[in-house]
């Protein structure tokens, strides 16, 4: 990134990204999110899910269906090529999600605005209210 409002364009930008493939799951929102090499963590002590294509098809094997969740968020940091964004997912459906979560998403983001590193680390808050 070029100057620290480059760095939070683009982190803001790979956000909502991530959020429109979430809502979506579909293969080509999810795989335009990261680099050919990415590392993706769905927890901060769980092994990467590594490269595009098996970050796609982990990410379809645990995807949440449109609708049964919300998502808030803030771009907590940025330094450099590091982004940290704190989210708020609500899963108020009863399912065994159905609870809040609290996020605190780590990103390495590439020249061309894409992940080269994802973590997230998540704890269960609060059931949810709904």
């Amino acid at each position: 990134m070029q100057n620290r409002n480059d760095a939070v364009a683009a982190a803001e930008n790979w956000i909502a990204r991530y959020v429109r493939a979430w809502s979506t799951n579909d293969p080509d929102d999810i795989r335009a999110l990261f680099t050919e090499n990415a590392e993706y963590r769905d927890g901060p002590a769980t092994a990467p899910w590594v490269g595009r294509e098996a970050i796609v098809d982990a990410w379809l094997a645990q995807k949440d269906e449109p609708g049964t969740w919300s998502f808030a968020h803030e771009l907590t940091a940025v330094d450099g090529d590091i982004a940290v964004i704190r989210g708020w997912t609500d899963y108020p459906t009863a399912t065994e999600k159905a609870r809040r979560y609290d996020n605190l998403m780590v990103i390495r983001l590439a020249e061309d605005g894409s992940a080269a590193m994802f973590t997230d680390w998540w704890v269960a808050s609060q059931p949810s209210d709904s």
